[in-house]
């Protein structure tokens, strides 16, 4: 169940076409390189230990059809999250908490970077991506994987999501496969890269234990989302807008960022995902490109 049988491409994005239940590949019903149409059968499963055989069938997507009598046009279309995405949802347990960060440091980072890369140079995007995964390498539980059998696994290595929106109101997900192991340059440029070819429809094995979404472009300040497994935690960022924040004896308006967290409770508790935001927090606060840029950073 959920493996990936083969690859539909579109003009626009590559589709992985997965196993809905589990059994034995048997025969295949198209060539490699075939052109398919919507629905049209690509191949058998034996499934119940080969007592049953059921078919494999290319991706139904708007499929377009005409009400008999009415003469009015209706469309098939696809839901928003894919059948195993749902499943997968339903045995999460999720909590959400909410944090702002001040967003001084990173204006700064950014106006620097500009003045010295010009159009290369990082993008806060990044520099929150950078300061999570520093954040994950201090707090192990969100190294975690929770895989199809519930084990909970943990890495010293790990992989990093980033939610990138493609054309349809559809989602993917690019992979910062090693995070931890690269510079800062790494990062970066793999970062843009990554996404980039994410959104021409790309598509890798999601095994990152935090997934960062973002909907800054439109203004939205916080959200809760979704956790999906193998992840243990997706990170909302919102926003950069002026809070009043108390400073001593009175208060002062801020520029900042709240960090919305949904985690999955059967992998960490409140303080665990609470000190793990804190931690985002505090890189947040204190991200300066000059140490990163120094002999033997990392």
């Amino acid at each position: 169940m959920d493996d990936a049988l083969c690859e539909v491409e579109t003009d626009k994005a590559v589709y992985p076409i997965e196993s809905s239940f589990a059994g034995t590949m048997g025969q295949w019903k198209v060539e490699v390189g075939a052109t398919v149409e919507i629905g049209q059968e690509l191949g058998t499963i034996l499934a119940e230990g080969g007592r049953q055989e059921r078919t494999v069938d290319a991706a139904v997507s708007a499929a377009e059809s005409v009400e008999s009598g009415r003469h009015a046009r209706r469309y098939s279309i696809e839901p928003a999250l894919s059948q195993t995405i749902t499943r997968k949802l339903s045995r999460v347990i999720p909590a959400n908490l909410q944090i702002d960060a001040r967003w001084d440091a990173i204006r700064k980072a950014r106006d620097a970077a500009k003045k010295e890369d010009g159009g290369n140079a990082a993008s806060p995007s990044v520099m929150i991506a950078w300061a999570v995964v520093r954040a994950m390498e201090k707090h192990p539980p969100f190294r975690r994987l929770i895989l199809e059998d519930e084990t909970i696994v943990e890495n010293e290595n790990f992989d990093l999501g980033i939610a990138v929106a493609i054309e349809g109101d559809r989602l993917a997900t690019a992979v910062v496969t090693e995070a931890n192991q690269k510079s800062w340059e790494e990062f970066a440029d793999v970062y843009r890269k990554i996404v980039d070819e994410t959104r021409a429809g790309r598509v890798d094995a999601m095994n990152a234990p935090v997934v960062i979404s973002s909907l800054g472009a439109f203004g939205v300040r916080a959200a809760a989302p979704i956790v999906v497994p193998p992840s243990v935690g997706t990170l909302f960022i919102g926003s950069a807008h002026r809070e009043m924040l108390p400073n001593g004896k009175k208060n002062e308006t801020a520029e900042v960022i709240t960090l919305s967290l949904t985690f999955d409770h059967r992998v960490v508790n409140g303080a665990g995902a609470a000190n793990f935001v804190h931690e985002i927090k505090e890189q947040i606060e204190h991200f300066n490109l000059k140490s990163l840029a120094a002999p033997g950073a990392v």
